[in-house]
């Protein structure tokens, strides 16, 4: 079976060795791990995978090779996870969905407190307590137009305020194999050639009128070669509903690691706030304070923002509406800040832009860029791309 499993990985385009195979097996023969799923996962990972933008391939071919995904569930509330087994998938009516009444940010935060120090045990189906299947705003797999989502594997509606899970995003793949170079046309719109670096490309025609100088006598007349001077910033969206687009923005991002020479990337999720991060799988342990990436850039810098823009209104205006932490500041005030310190900005939206007016949080993130948000269409790009060579 493990054969089958090492040339699985090998289908996925996984650099897996023999040697590494062979490791794997001794350790499982020398007994490091019992009769677990979950410790095999973690120690055929630990051996076979040597570098980090590769588990997100690895978790893909092994859970098509075994049928089922190992995932590790770590709260950051300690709420006891036999409450939000999911039991129960309630669709409500449109009427029923009507009478259901939204709280605001404050009543919403003070009424969970509330309910974690009275509820003493699980419940399921009701419109009070933290649930399943129920139209309380506090639980998992049921409907409130508001809410905060405990214990559940994805978004149902899309609508909570915070998501206490957390979660392991998937760097975007900046090796994946373009079908067309059109998004690579679109993104050259955005080019400014410079002559740098050593004189190592024969200047034609000063060598022509040099050689006619000078009588006949060749005179060869050398200048440094050209390269596309145009500095870019990406800061891209990852998680949650952009796992809806990962492919097309994979696409755009290997296409934009071609065309720039000078581009450097971070990722944030839904809003930007006051701090990012360039590795998913280290984004809790190596922060990049926001102020310090403005610090460190110039303005000359072109900044392209990458996201859906689809969350809760309070992720944007509200201090502490990050769905993952308590942060200071609202989202609005990091968008400003870096809106003004890069002039050249803009914001690619992977959503058609025809859905657009009907999300809250699109139109508010619209203003705060100043209406430079364009859908991630071959039009919408060169669009993008012609503004910010302005």
């Amino acid at each position: 079976m493990l054969i089958d499993f090492f040339f699985a990985l090998r289908s996925a385009r996984l650099p897996v060795t023999i040697p590494e195979y062979l490791g794997l097996l001794e350790a499982i023969k020398a007994g490091l791990i019992g009769p677990s799923m979950e410790e095999f996962y973690h120690l055929a990972r630990m051996s076979l995978v040597k570098n980090e933008t590769h588990f997100d391939k690895f978790d893909r071919a092994f859970s098509t090779y075994f049928g089922g995904k190992i995932a590790a569930v770590d709260l950051t509330k300690e709420i006891p996870l036999e409450w939000l087994r999911k039991q129960l998938e309630r669709e409500l009516s449109a009427e029923e969905r009507a009478a259901i009444e939204a709280m605001g940010w404050d009543k919403l935060m003070d009424r969970i407190k509330e309910l974690l120090e009275e509820q003493k045990e699980r419940h399921e189906g009701g419109n009070k307590w933290i649930g399943t299947g129920g139209t309380s705003p506090f639980g998992a797999h049921g409907y409130n137009p508001q809410g905060i989502r405990i214990g559940q594997d994805k978004s149902r509606n899309r609508s909570a305020v915070k998501v206490w899970d957390k979660r392991e995003f998937k760097d975007y793949d900046d090796g994946v194999e373009l079908n067309t170079r059109s998004i690579k046309v679109a993104l050259r719109r955005l080019r400014k050639f410079a002559r740098q670096g050593a004189a190592e490309e024969l200047a034609l025609d000063d060598t022509i009128h040099a050689t006619a100088a000078a009588g006949g006598m060749l005179d060869i007349k050398m200048v440094p070669e050209r390269h596309n001077n145009v500095k870019v910033l990406l800061l891209m969206d990852v998680g949650g509903t952009m796992d809806d687009h990962i492919h097309r923005v994979e696409e755009m991002f290997s296409a934009a690691k071609s065309e720039f020479k000078h581009l450097d990337f971070y990722y944030f999720h839904n809003c930007v706030y006051d701090f990012m991060w360039k590795n998913n799988h280290r984004r809790f342990s190596e922060k990049i304070p926001t102020w310090d990436i403005i610090r460190k850039y110039n303005k000359d810098y072109k900044l392209i923002f990458v996201g859906d823009a689809t969350m809760s209104p309070y992720e944007i205006l509200q201090p502490g509406g990050s769905v993952e932490y308590n942060n200071e500041e609202a989202g609005a005030e990091w968008v400003q800040r870096l809106t003004h310190a890069f002039p050249h900005h803009a914001w690619i939206n992977p959503e058609p832009a025809g859905v657009w007016q009907y999300r809250q949080s699109v139109g508010i993130m619209q203003q705060l860029v100043g209406n430079r948000m364009f859908p991630l269409s071959l039009q919408g790009l060169e669009s993008a791309m012609r503004l910010l060579s302005k």
